[in-house]
């Protein structure tokens, strides 16, 4: 089987490996939005990715409503039933506490690592500025692994639609970030409620994780 490979620390497709190679942690970016795929990449980077001294950062770009790659409202969207943080996530927050609740869940899982949850506004304007926002902000930090949600938008004719979906039906903002990030970047889909996960990275198509 081939594995995924997460930079310092991450150990293959599981959570292991050291983190005293080096006595500067490796930072992991989760970015953070108010629906069921953000939930989603959250669960797989807790349970599969972050290690024993990695710093985790949340990150949610303040994108206008409405606006091109926005992201899901949290409205009829949450976690995935079942898991821990999902009754973190499954409670009565609204939009403007999901990042909190978010970062008491990465806390909860893992107690001894730094957390932070930061909004920012876009850096610029476009389809694209939700990623281009992503992608300097992950660099200007020195992220090693990010992580994002990955959306299945269906799209008519083939049509790129608002919703940041690409010609394939993709998500255009995770496709983007894969395609420019210098550090590791994989984007996440939940496959059910026990089917596990479909990874992709700049190196690896739709790599199957059982849950």
């Amino acid at each position: 089987m081939a594995f995924i490979d997460l930079g310092r620390g991450g150990g293959g497709s599981s959570r292991g490996g050291s983190s005293t190679a080096s006595t500067k942690p490796r930072l992991v970016m989760i970015v953070a939005d108010p629906g069921r795929e953000s939930t989603a990449a959250m669960e797989w980077a807790l349970s599969h990715a972050v290690a024993e001294g990695d710093d985790i950062v949340l990150l949610h770009v303040n994108m206008p409503q409405n606006a091109p790659g926005a992201g899901p409202s949290r409205t009829g969207s949450g976690g995935s039933a079942g898991s821990q943080i999902a009754v973190f996530l499954g409670g009565s927050a609204g939009d403007a506490e999901f990042m909190e609740t978010m970062r008491a869940a990465c806390k909860a899982r893992h107690p001894r690592a730094r957390v932070r949850a930061e909004r920012v506004e876009p850096a610029t304007e476009g389809r694209e500025a939700k990623a281009q926002t992503i992608l300097a902000e992950s660099q200007s930090r020195g992220v090693e692994l990010l992580v994002i949600g990955h959306r299945r938008v269906s799209s008519f004719l083939g049509l790129r639609s608002a919703g940041g979906a690409s010609r394939s039906g993709q998500d255009s903002t995770a496709e983007f970030l894969i395609e420019h990030s210098k550090c590791v970047c994989v984007s996440v889909q939940k496959k059910g409620q026990n089917a596990g996960y479909l990874l992709n990275t700049k190196t690896h198509k739709n790599f199957w994780l059982l849950a």
